[in-house]
């Protein structure tokens, strides 16, 4: 029990490393500790209960701000928030479990194996974490890097080698140096050197392909890129859905939008940013459309209503999509997107005739579920280019961010972190910027309360509005760079990663026996 503890607490300061702390050695100093507990463990069960705790450790703390969420709701009481992130860190801890039993089978005895099999399963297990049973992809444990990735050459070298492992690969390399870290506090400097070796080697292929402009302002790169206007409306989630606050919420959109320049303008609105129903609403798309210059696009999120037939033959609202819309200055919809990787509880209740009847419900107002639009999709703006849909908790997911078949000059992200407490937002926009490094593409995020920023296609922040303020971003739409590695094969990439590693410790295990 000592033991598990001590585990435990590794864990929770583990998520340390995450945003928005960013103390990403004392991850790697507690990664390091769990290789020394576990490697020890006296059974393979013994070796799953401590990744399991260590596991559980950094999703408790990791975590926290699903808790906020359950604030913003009167159906279920708030302390139940935290019975929540309890049981799903719980649940979620059953990842790192499975790759410390993995190492542990076969590693025993033999450290360098050890920590080569567990780099292996940790790639194998967080992909698995991000598609098993819809998926929760938050935190991958490469996201630590995310959080310091302007502040020096080791910072923004790094993350690039998601170009060519994706970020479960990145997440291995960090277990690798973790490993490293506990071989040469173990005296073995020869194997906690080889342990370095891949990091260090993706680390100068990254500083060596880093494009030219990232981590420069877009306003240094001319104006032959379109201007764009990011508004941050500074909208609280109390405040969102209340209609004796629909008019002041509007009017804060619409004052930030500001009058037309001498450039035509792509302008971004945050998630579900007006509460219309605005397809079928022409007065709604009039009012918005009234305050563009007539070159003018918008981009925004609304709420878009599944109409079908009823029983008695007549129409009927059988279900809704959280939509991604473009409008142009006359008021004619250009385009939609559908968001197709819904939250759980969020914007449908799972197994809902069981869970209602034990009083759950969705934490987000009203009774309809949402409904999956069809995935990644380009939609192509007059004047600007292919804009890409990702709408919010969807830019997690790697390697699916994309429609790969027509590639997008850049993705939007419109968000709402209002309800994300303090902890989400940094961390949301530090898993955006994983994205744009993987995919070599800009991404934009417009939310309520932040962090709306423009992310060049290195994974630079060239401009971003604190959380909690409201604010505007004018500038020009960053560069994307060409497809790369990771865009043409995806997840394959880092899978094909595991597999070089876990059969170098089978090499290495077998020339052990001879």
């Amino acid at each position: 029990m000592k033991i598990f503890l001590i585990a435990f607490l590794a864990g929770a300061v583990s998520a340390t490393g995450f945003a928005p702390l960013g103390l990403w050695p004392l991850t790697l100093a507690a990664l390091a500790l769990l290789i020394a507990l576990t490697i020890n463990a006296a059974r393979m069960r013994g070796a799953f209960a401590l990744g399991w705790g260590f596991g559980a450790g950094q999703f408790v703390i990791g975590l926290n701000w699903i808790a906020t969420a359950f604030t913003y709701q009167a159906a279920m009481p708030a302390w139940f928030g935290w019975i929540g992130v309890v049981l799903l860190s719980l649940f979620l801890a059953i990842y790192p479990g499975i790759a410390a039993a993995l190492a542990w089978r076969a590693g025993k005895g033999a450290p360098p194996i050890f920590v080569l099999v567990f780099a292996a399963a940790w790639i194998l297990t967080e992909y698995l974490r991000a598609v098993l049973f819809s998926g929760f992809a938050w935190n991958p444990l490469a996201a630590i890097l995310m959080t310091d990735i302007d502040s020096g050459v080791w910072q923004r070298a790094l993350p690039a080698s998601a170009r060519w492992i994706g970020t479960y690969g990145l997440s291995g390399l960090l277990i690798l140096a973790g490993g490293a870290i506990f071989l040469a506090f173990a005296g073995r400097w020869r194997s906690a050197g080889a342990m370095l070796a891949p990091t260090i080697a993706f680390a100068a292929l990254g500083a060596l392909d880093m494009a030219p402009e990232q981590g420069v302002s877009t306003s240094a790169m001319g104006d032959s890129r379109p201007a764009i206007r990011v508004i941050q409306p500074n909208i609280d989630q109390a405040h969102k859905w209340d209609a004796e606050f629909a008019a002041r919420n509007f009017a804060r959109l619409a004052e930030r939008t500001g009058a037309t320049g001498d450039r035509p303008r792509l302008i971004f609105w945050p998630e579900a940013a007006v509460p219309d129903y605005i397809e079928s609403d022409p007065f709604a798309r009039s009012r918005i459309a009234a305050l563009l210059g007539r070159d003018d696009v918008l981009m925004l999120g609304a709420t878009q209503l599944i109409v079908g037939e009823g029983e008695d033959g007549r129409p009927r609202i059988t279900g809704a999509h959280n939509s991604l819309y473009a409008i142009d200055a006359r008021g004619v919809l250009l385009d939609r997107y559908d968001k197709a990787h819904l939250v759980p509880f969020g914007e449908y209740l799972p197994m809902r005739p069981l869970l209602s009847a034990i009083g759950l419900s969705r934490l987000a107002p009203g009774d309809l579920d949402f409904s999956r639009g069809p995935g990644p999709q380009t939609i192509d703006l007059p004047g600007f280019g292919r804009a890409g849909g990702q709408i919010c908790y969807e830019m997690i997911f790697s390697g699916q961010v994309i429609d790969a078949a027509n590639r997008p000059d850049f993705i939007f992200n419109p968000s709402n972190d209002a309800w994300f407490g303090a902890w989400g937002p940094p961390q949301h926009l530090a898993q955006a910027r994983l994205r744009a490094i993987e995919e070599a593409m800009p991404i934009i995020r417009s939310t309520p309360t932040g962090i709306s920023a423009v992310i060049d296609a290195g994974g630079a922040v060239t401009h971003s509005i604190p959380f909690r303020e409201a604010g505007t971003i004018d500038a020009t739409l960053p560069r994307a760079g060409p497809p790369t590695l990771f865009s043409r094969f995806g997840n394959v990439l880092p899978m094909v990663f595991a597999a070089l590693l876990a059969m170098l410790a089978a090499a290495i295990g077998a020339r052990r026996r001879g």
